[in-house]
């Protein structure tokens, strides 16, 4: 089987170059890698700074305002808590009971699916029996994220035109922008679970009664809180019909200003109203916090976005950069007493872009490297100059294959994966250079007997069967790893995914695409001037070997610039010297070997 896709692929080269450009623009599509390609379309790989090794879990969250930790544990959370314990693939349940609230942590099985999850919560949730729960008490779930989705912290402040701190704006008003504005705004980005909001003060109304105004007109506490609840509502009427025209009748009794509360009537004595302001007073103040924001020793108000489950976490901060930038136009503004225009603004607070970027940078920057660097031994050790070039060709084209299978398994672009490509390319390289080897001694040795294309052939079905063997061998003793479970498996996973795939690419190039092109490109003959003095196979063998000493030399010095192994301090001379003589040590030591063995 292997002798005949070698074979088919060697006398079809037109279906091995379409091959080849489909898994390079393919590649390059879903690389993590933006290589700002014009016109080149962008699906990338999920991209990410770590794998995500949180629990399968879900948060069921209940308030009850004003009660004790006891009375939510009783009442609530242990409920709620024996109740949930049926849904299928629960492993475990946690809870947790505070002031004022609940929340009970459902950690599912690994293999039970994360939406399909929620789904059975809110079923269980809809189907409680009556009086599971005190009146008036709603539990809901939490977003759809999970422990690592919090990608992008901002504060609101105010600033001029300049983009400098001014200040002048309480708490209690940006905390009002960012929950009626700002908030929604963010919320509607693409990828987007939640935008929280955290620190300043949530404006209310609050009512302080009285106790002996109470007493002297003989109202109790519900009577007051009855008559606050019953002042802020719009009641309708239905229509009457007047010259042939229809009116809605409406009484308008929504809350607007403190004196609507204060005049609510509570009840009547001998036909005189007891109104709010009789017995207390009404005035705007802060709820209860239950933390702060802090920046720079300093109060701040702002808010985190959460990611949904499954998105792109790259993407969805550029979204959100995207919505903030429609947004911050149309924030508040007010001139302050000096005369300065002060604006709010959205400030940044923590941004994971900057570590995504660089997690990636430094990863492509040790792919990079790494493909340099082989390419300079090959280069030394096979003194051949096409043969180097294919070697070097295989590195690239398999991680672009890979990248394409991480799309489409959904193994996500972080620092453990994209390790997985880094091992990887030692063996990847391997192949190339059996490959190599086998065809540079068939063509020395049987060049003059037989057609290139026969060389070729029978120097690659000779040392394929033994390659691809080495590689499955590779391949499959990563599958312990595969059955890791839980934290571990997530973990490590990525890094054997990404392996396997590099590796099974790098086979595919090895069978289908090298053969058609080394036929191509040993097919193209260099010829140099003979000269009377040396016979011309001896003028060509030196001609070589000089010719792909100064390629290495020029390798070498383009990777001490884009390496800089002793630091930016040093010059790119200096680091240059330093490389050449670690490669130059290294390769006459393997030459050494090679000599005695």
């Amino acid at each position: 089987m292997i002798n005949s896709i070698v074979k088919f692929f060697l006398e079809n080269k037109l279906v091995a170059y379409l091959l080849l450009l489909l898994f390079v623009g393919w590649g390059l599509v879903s690389a993590p890698f933006d290589f700002n390609i014009k016109n080149l379309p962008r699906n990338p790989v999920a991209v990410d700074a770590i794998p995500d090794i949180g629990e399968n879990q879900q948060i069921v969250f209940t308030k009850w305002m004003g009660r004790s930790p006891q009375d939510v544990e009783d009442q609530i959370t242990y409920p709620l808590t024996t109740a949930l314990l049926g849904i299928p693939g629960v492993k475990s349940v946690r809870s947790n009971s505070m002031f004022g609230f609940s929340s009970v942590y459902l950690i599912f099985n690994d293999d039970v699916e994360f939406y399909w999850s929620r789904s059975r919560i809110l079923e269980k949730l809809n189907s409680l029996p009556a009086g599971t729960l005190p009146d008036g008490v709603q539990p809901s779930l939490g977003p759809d994220a999970t422990a690592l989705g919090q990608i992008y912290w901002y504060t609101l402040e105010g600033q001029d035109k300049n983009g400098n701190p001014t200040g002048g704006w309480d708490l209690h008003e940006l905390r009002t922008i960012q929950d009626f504005y700002v908030k929604y705004g963010l919320s509607s980005a693409e990828g987007v679970a939640e935008v929280a909001s955290i620190g300043g003060f949530v404006k209310e109304y609050q009512v302080d009664v009285n106790p002996e105004a109470m007493k002297t007109y003989g109202i109790t506490l519900s009577q007051v809180m009855a008559a606050v609840k019953g002042s802020n509502i719009d009641v309708g009427a239905q229509t009457i019909e007047i010259n042939m025209a229809e009116y809605f009748v409406r009484g308008l009794g929504y809350v607007e200003k403190i004196e609507d509360i204060e005049q609510s009537v509570i009840k009547t004595n001998n036909n005189v109203p007891i109104r709010v302001g009789d017995v207390a007073k009404v005035n705007i103040g802060p709820a209860t916090r239950r933390g702060v924001l802090d920046k720079s020793g300093a109060e701040a108000v702002g808010g985190v976005v959460v990611a949904r489950y499954g998105a792109n976490p790259l993407d969805v901060i550029e979204n959100v950069k995207a919505k903030i930038a429609e947004l911050e136009p149309g924030l508040a503004t007010k001139t302050l007493a000096d005369g300065t225009i002060s604006q709010v603004n959205i400030v940044p607070f923590y941004d994971r872009t900057q570590l995504i970027n660089e997690t990636i940078g430094t990863l492509q920057e040790a792919l990079t490297l790494e493909i340099l660097i082989t390419i300079i031994v090959v280069i030394l050790m096979l003194l051949n100059f096409k043969s180097s070039i294919l070697v070097a060709i295989t590195l690239p084209i398999a991680v672009l294959m890979c990248f394409i299978a991480m799309k489409y398994f959904g193994v996500d672009a972080n620092i453990v994966a994209l390790s997985g490509i880094a091992i990887a390319i030692g063996t990847m390289v391997d192949m190339g250079i059996v490959l190599m080897e086998s065809m540079v001694t068939r063509i020395d040795e049987h060049g003059e007997k037989e057609s290139l294309f026969t060389s070729i052939y029978e120097a690659t079905t000779e040392v394929a069967g033994a390659v691809i063997t080495a590689v499955a061998t590779t391949v499959i003793s990563f599958l312990p790893i595969f059955t890791m479970q839980a934290a571990e498996g997530k973990l490590f996973k990525p890094l054997a995914y990404t392996k396997s795939f590099a590796l099974i690419a790098s086979i595919i190039v090895a069978i289908a695409i090298i053969p058609p092109l080394a036929h191509t490109i040993f097919g193209i003959k260099f010829r140099f001037t003979k000269l009377s003095k040396f016979s011309k196979p001896k003028i060509n063998q030196r001609l070589k070997v000089i010719f792909n000493i100064i390629l290495a030399i020029g390798m070498t010095y383009f990777l001490s610039k884009e390496w800089m192994p002793l630091g930016v301090t040093k010059s790119v001379l200096t680091n240059f010297l330093f490389l050449a003589i670690i490669v130059g040590s290294l390769i006459s030591f393997f030459y050494v070997i090679i000599h005695f063995y």
